[in-house]
């Protein structure tokens, strides 16, 4: 089984399952069907899930890049979902629906501060999902020769973590203290 071809389908399903929900909340008024369709945006990650396992588990194959790949995508979508719908959400509501525009990402001060250490926290979410994922279908495959790579995206997944944590709430920290208390007074007036 190509799972490439797998990770793309969740994609290209993900984005189609989200618009169509918007869709037919915002331009056809029909909530209940929007809230079906976007219930079903979790389902393609445990199909997803379940494809990678079948492909290692019942069709024996030797995992790969694109299995650990499969693994950490499915960790992003969980840590990160629910950020990228509200704000499709937001901007879907604005652009169809007379919404109030988005808000968006702060720039600089406190507040900018605060969004990449939210953000980051959900990496790390990422990266304990990932790598529960990753221990738990190594463990059900029970073929270590066979699901060393697996093993392998387990320190990846938590190296880009490490690195995320130091160039972006750890650099922006620096940057604020740096700047002092008297910045922080200047960019809210």
């Amino acid at each position: 089984m190509n799972i490439v071809i797998a990770i793309l389908a969740c994609e290209i399903g993900f984005w189609v399952v989200l618009f169509g929900g918007l869709a037919a909340r915002y331009l056809l008024r029909l909530k209940r069907l929007s809230s079906v369709l976007l219930l079903c945006v979790p389902l393609l990650d445990v199909a997803l899930l379940i494809l990678i396992a079948w492909d290692l588990g019942v069709a024996g194959a030797t995992a790969d890049f694109t299995h650990g790949l499969g693994a950490v995508y499915l960790g992003f979508t969980v840590a990160f979902g629910h950020t990228v719908i509200a704000r499709v959400d937001a901007w879907f509501a604005h652009r169809f629906a007379g919404g109030p525009e988005p808000i968006k990402v702060p720039q600089d001060g406190p507040a900018r501060l605060a969004h990449e250490w939210k953000d980051w926290g959900r990496m790390v979410l990422c990266a304990v999902i990932a790598s529960l994922v990753l221990g738990g279908i190594t463990w059900f495959v029970g073929d270590p020769a066979r699901t060393a790579e697996l093993v392998s995206w387990i320190w990846r997944v938590w190296l880009v973590t490490g690195i995320w944590l130091v160039g972006w709430p750890v650099w922006e920290t620096v940057k604020q203290v740096a700047r002092g208390p008297m910045a922080s007074e200047r960019a809210r007036q």
